[in-house]
């Protein structure tokens, strides 16, 4: 994200920015680059909706307090246990997703794109999405690509009305060892990136794990790091890294604090995750913030304020309290 800084001259003098920084005399006001100002983001993607995602892999997950994304296939879903392969069912699906998890969209047979048309692969996703939809009462706004084949085609094509669609990610997997984790954390941390993990068997199936317990204790590390990490679900971060990078701040001084006023272009029933916005202040020792007659959260870490916040919900007062 790049960073500008402009020098306010006088009070009340209004600065526009993109994903950017804002500079005044004692401070500066931006959006973190991801929740809560961690240092990286990880989203744990499932694919092919195997039974052991609702028994083994989400419980797991919801022991540390994360969430994952599930990519399911309806045909193989409707199937469930008598599939070749046992997969989860609908009423699972929905326990699942009343549980905060993401359930969401990789075609409806899992046919590989290489052998259909471009009208054919348009059907394989309508008809997952209209299934998705009419079983779990949400519509999917990410996509996964079977066998991740895709072409510019397919991806223009899987990406309208959505969020993301997964075109990058590591596998964990059967090559899982916790030198590879423990790489895959640092690397991630150090670069402050966003990874997609990829996994389809835990105990069975395509590229299960050799030894299940090797992911249980890197969820414990992502968890020993979580004021680093932020894990969310593929369909969380992707609509925050795409409004971090559309919002505009305007900022003006006031004689207690700041008015930020946030204004977004993307489409607000499409992007709806808050975002947070981080002041940097030296020697804050209260902070007060609302937005429009709402209050926010807001907390001080070091010289930083933070606080999370609607894009859409207009402008931001803040008042500081110096020590």
């Amino acid at each position: 994200m790049k960073t500008l800084s402009f020098f306010i001259l006088v009070s009340f003098f209004c600065i526009f920015c993109t994903g950017t920084t804002l500079s005044a005399a004692d401070w500066k006001v931006y959006v973190a680059k991801y929740r809560q100002d961690k240092t990286c983001a990880i989203s744990y993607t499932f694919d092919d909706g195997l039974a052991e995602h609702s028994t083994v892999a989400a419980p797991e997950l919801e022991k540390r307090g994360f969430r994952g994304t599930f990519w399911i296939c309806g045909y193989y879903t409707e199937q469930g246990a008598s599939s070749k392969l046992p997969r989860m069912t609908w009423g699972e699906l929905r326990k699942m997703a009343k549980n905060g998890h993401e359930i969401s969209n990789h075609s409806w047979t899992h046919k590989n794109a290489k052998r259909l048309t471009l009208e054919q692969v348009k059907t394989e996703i309508e008809k997952n999405d209209s299934a998705i939809f009419a079983n779990i009462g949400a519509m999917p706004v990410t996509y996964c690509y079977p066998y991740n084949y895709k072409t510019d085609e397919i991806v223009e094509l899987a990406s309208k009305n959505r969020v993301g669609t997964r075109t990058r990610q590591i596998s964990i997997g059967s090559k899982s060892t916790p030198q590879r984790f423990a790489k895959w954390l640092d690397d991630l941390m150090k670069k402050g990136e966003w990874g997609v993990g990829m996994t389809h068997g835990i105990n069975y199936g395509y590229d299960a794990f050799k030894e299940p317990s090797l992911f249980w204790e890197h969820l414990d590390k992502v968890k020993s790091l979580e004021d680093k990490i932020w894990v969310g679900t593929f369909r969380e971060v992707a609509a925050y890294i795409r409004e971090r990078d559309d919002i505009r701040l305007k900022v003006s001084e006031t004689k207690k604090g700041l008015t930020i006023t946030p204004e977004m272009t993307v489409d607000k029933k499409l992007f709806t995750e808050p975002l947070t916005m981080v002041i940097e202040c030296k020697g804050v020792g209260e902070v007060f913030v609302k937005q429009g007659r709402k209050p926010l959260p807001a907390h001080i870490s070091g010289e930083k304020v933070l606080f999370d916040f609607n894009p859409y919900a207009g402008k931001i007062k803040v008042s500081f309290k110096y020590k």
